[in-house]
C-alpha cells in the first residue's frame, strides 16, 4: 500500500498498527485515521491465524518508521502484541496508545502513553491530533494535513498482502518515544544490570569470586519488586566493556549500569563499583572497599543500598531494605566461597568432569551450612542435569531421587526461594516423569520467580508442554524483558509457538535465538519442524542438514526424506539415529515411526521409552510429530499415566 497526502509532498511508508484480534473494531478507526492523514498503513487484521509472523508482516514490522501500538486489556495478554511493541521500542518508533485506559504491561510503562479511551477518532480531536504528531515526528517531521480529510477508502485485502522481504525480528532494547518532535523524554523506568564484576587479582582463578559477587548483588537488587533488573546472561555479554555505556544500556534494555571491579589478595578484597547513567554514560554514584573477605556480605549489602538509594526517585521515594540476607543465602562465608565455586563450574556447562567437580563444591558448600537452601537447590540442578546426560537407566533413577530430595530440602530450609521450587519441578518433570507432580512446585516458582528470567524460563516450558499457552508466552514474554540477550529466551519463545501449532509463529524468535548464538543446538532442528508443519519441504531438509545435534537432526531427515518419497534415505538416517544414540533416543524413533505411519512399532518405542524414563516423554501432549497415535487407547493410556490427563 503506499500513501499520499493532501499536500505537494508524499509520506514515506509505513506506520505499522498492532493490536489484539479482540479489539479489531476499536483499530480500524485509528487506522483509517492515519491513512486519511496520508500516512501508510500496513496492518495484519486481514490475515489468517497462524500467518502473523509470516514474512510480509516481519518486513512491514522491520521496516516501519512508526510502530502504533493498541494496549488494552485484552492486547496485554497477548504474545504478538508484546513482540511487536518490542520491535518498536527497540528501534525508537513506538507510539503507545491506550484503547480503554488500561495501564501498559511491565517493560513498556516508561513511557508516556496516548488515552484514546475517551477519544473520537477524528481529525479535531486533541488525542487523535497528538497521535499524529506523534506519527510525524517519526517520520523526519513530515507535517500532517491541518485540515481533516475526506474518509478513508475501504482497506484492500490484496494491498495488504502484497510485500516480501527477509523474516525479521528485533530484539528488546532500550527506546527513548517523543509524542511530539520537541516534547522532553520522558523519565525512563528504574531498570538496571549489574555487568560481571572485573577481576583485578594477579590470579585469573579469581575470575569465579568477582562474577559471584556481581551475581549476588543483582539477587539482591532484583529482591526490589519496584526495580527491573536485567539478567546474567544478558549482562554477561559485555564482559570485556567493547561498548560504550549507552550502547550497553540501549541493548540491554536498562536505563541503569552498575559497573565494578574486584582485586583479591589472601583474606583482603579490594571493590570498586559505580552506578552509570545509560542515557547519558555519567556516573551517578562510585565507591571502594577494601576490607577484609569476611565482611564479604555486609559490602553486597552497602552496594544494593547505594544502588536503590541513589534510584530513589525512581523506585517512588523509598529505597528497599536490602539489610537482610538473600532468600536461601548464607552468613558462612567459607560456604559462601565454595558455592561460588561450584556454580562457575556448573555455569561452563563444559563435562561431565565439571559437573561433578560443581557437585562436589555444592556438597562442600551444604558440609558448612545445612541450612544454605540456595546450594541444596544448585545441588538438585546439577545432580539432573548429570542423570540426564551421562548416566545409565539405573543410574539417572538414582540422581534423579537425589535431585527430587535436595530440592525439597531446600524448599524446606527456604520456602520463598523460586529457584528451589523450579529445580523440584524440574526433577519430577524430567527425572520421574511425574507431570502431575510437577505442576504444584512449577506455579510457585512462576509466582515467586517474576525477577527471575531462568525461573519464568522454566515456569513458561513447563505451561507449554502441558497446553498453557497463554501463561507460557506471559512468562517468556517477562523473561524477555530481563534477559533479551539470552538465546535461551528465543528458542523458548519458538518452542512455545510450535507446540501451540502456530508454526509459522514459531520461525522468528528461533531465528533470533540462532542470530545471537549462531552454534545453539536444536534450533535448527525446531525450525525445520516448524517447516514441516508448513509443509515446506525443501526449507525442513536444509534446516536439518545444518543441525549440528544428531539426535533431532536424523529424527527430522527421517521425517522430512520419507515425505519426499526418498525411502532409502528415510531409512538410511533412521538407521543412523538408532546406531548413534540407541535406547536414549527412544522417544524419537517413536516420533519417526508415528511419521511413517508405522503405528505398532511406534507405541512400541514409546512403550520402551517409558520403561526407559525417558526424558522426551516430556512432549507427548503437544507433539505434532506423533499426531498418528492420538486414537490407540494405549495412547491414551499413556498419556493419563504421565499425568497430562
Amino acid at each position: 500500500m503506499s500513501g499520499e497526502t493532501s499536500s505537494a509532498t508524499p509520506i514515506a511508508t509505513t506506520v505499522f498498527v498492532s493490536y489484539s484480534r479482540g479489539d479489531r473494531k476499536r483499530a480500524l478507526p485509528v487506522i483509517q485515521l492515519l491513512e486519511a492523514a496520508g500516512f501508510a498503513v500496513w496492518w495484519d487484521g486481514m490475515l489468517e491465524g497462524g500467518e502473523r509472523f509470516a514474512n510480509t508482516t516481519a518486513h512491514a514490522l522491520d521496516s516501519a518508521r512508526a510502530v502504533v501500538v493498541l494496549w488494552s486489556k485484552t492486547s496485554i495478554a497477548s504474545h504478538w502484541v508484546h513482540d511487536e511493541a518490542t520491535s518498536g521500542r527497540d528501534r525508537r518508533c513506538l507510539v503507545p496508545l491506550s484503547l480503554d485506559g488500561a495501564e501498559p504491561p511491565l517493560g513498556f510503562r516508561q513511557f508516556q502513553v496516548i488515552d484514546i479511551s475517551q477519544a473520537r477518532i477524528r481529525r479535531g480531536d486533541a488525542a487523535s491530533e497528538a497521535l499524529l504528531r506523534a506519527v510525524a515526528a517519526l517520520h523526519e517531521g513530515a507535517a500532517v494535513p491541518p485540515t481533516p480529510a475526506k474518509a478513508a477508502a475501504p482497506i484492500d485485502r490484496r494491498l495488504l498482502l502484497m510485500g516480501g522481504g527477509a523474516v525479521a525480528v528485533a530484539g528488546v532494547g532500550a527506546y527513548v518515544w517523543r509524542q511530539q518532535r520537541d516534547a522532553p523524554v520522558v523519565a525512563a523506568a528504574a531498570s538496571v544490570a549489574v555487568l560481571p564484576f572485573a577481576n583485578l587479582s594477579n590470579d585469573p582463578q579469581q575470575a569465579y569470586f568477582s562474577e559471584g559477587l556481581a551475581a549476588e548483588v543483582r539477587a539482591e537488587l532484583a529482591r526490589n519488586p519496584k526495580l527491573l533488573v536485567a539478567a546474567q546472561a544478558s549482562s554477561n555479554r559485555f564482559r570485556t566493556r567493547a561498548e560504550d555505556a549507552r550502547t550497553m544500556a540501549g541493548q540491554l534494555g536498562v536505563t541503569w549500569l552498575l559497573d565494578g571491579s574486584v582485586r583479591r589478595a589472601g583474606e583482603t578484597m579490594r571493590i570498586s563499583a559505580e552506578l552509570i547513567d545509560g542515557r547519558s554514560g555519567f556516573s551517578q554514584w562510585t565507591e571502594q572497599f577494601e576490607r577484609p573477605i569476611a565482611d564479604v556480605f555486609a559490602v553486597q549489602d552497602e552496594i544494593a543500598t547505594a544502588v536503590a538509594t541513589a534510584l530513589n526517585a525512581q523506585l517512588g521515594g523509598a529505597a528497599a531494605n536490602t539489610a537482610a540476607r538473600p532468600i536461601g543465602g548464607t552468613t558462612n562465608v567459607a560456604a559462601y566461597d565454595e558455592f561460588l565455586r561450584g556454580r562457575d563450574l556448573f555455569d561452563q556447562a563444559a563435562d561431565e568432569a565439571t559437573d561433578r567437580a560443581a557437585l562436589a563444591k555444592f556438597d562442600a558448600a551444604l558440609r558448612l551450612d545445612r541450612q544454605y537452601g540456595a546450594a541444596h537447590a544448585a545441588r538438585s540442578r546439577v545432580l539432573a542435569v548429570i542423570g540426564n546426560q551421562y548416566a545409565d537407566a539405573r543410574a539417572r533413577a538414582r540422581l534423579y531421587d537425589d535431585a527430587v530430595a535436595a530440592a525439597t530440602r531446600a524448599i524446606a530450609v527456604a520456602p520463598q526461594l523460586a529457584d528451589a521450587h523450579s529445580a523440584l519441578g524440574f526433577a519430577l518433570l524430567n527425572g520421574r516423569l511425574d507431570v502431575r507432580g510437577a505442576r504444584a512446585p512449577y506455579d510457585r516458582a512462576g509466582q515467586l520467580g517474576q525477577g527471575d528470567a531462568g525461573v519464568l524460563n522454566g515456569f513458561a516450558l513447563f505451561c507449554a508442554r502441558t497446553g498453557r499457552f497463554a501463561e507460557a508466552r506471559t512468562a517468556n514474554a517477562r523473561a524477555a524483558t530481563l534477559d533479551p540477550l539470552n538465546p535461551r529466551v528465543w528458542r523458548l519463545a519458538g518452542e512455545i509457538e510450535y507446540a501451540a501449532r502456530e508454526f509459522a509463529g514459531a520461525i522468528p524468535p528461533l531465528q533470533k535465538a540462532l542470530a545471537l548464538n549462531p552454534r545453539m543446538g536444536a534450533v535448527h532442528a525446531l525450525i525445520g519442524f516448524a517447516r514441516l508443519g508448513l509443509n515446506d519441504l525443501p526449507a525442513a531438509a536444509t534446516e536439518f542438514a545444518a543441525e549440528t545435534n544428531s539426535l533431532v537432526g536424523l529424527t527430522g531427515l527421517a521425517i522430512v526424506r520419507h515425505r519426499q518419497d526418498q525411502r532409502a534415505a528415510a531409512q538410511a538416517a533412521f538407521d543412523q539415529l538408532v546406531a548413534d544414540h540407541g535406547d536414549a533416543g527412544l522417544y524419537q524413533q517413536a516420533q519417526v515411526l508415528a511419521q511413517w505411519n508405522d503405528v505398532a512399532r511406534a507405541l512400541d518405542a514409546l512403550a520402551r521409552a517409558r520403561a526407559a524414563g525417558d526424558a522426551g516423554l516430556v512432549y507427548l501432549r503437544n507433539d505434532p510429530l506423533v499426531d498418528p497415535l492420538r486414537k490407540a487407547p494405549a495412547f491414551s493410556q499413556l498419556l493419563t499415566g504421565l499425568g497430562f490427563t
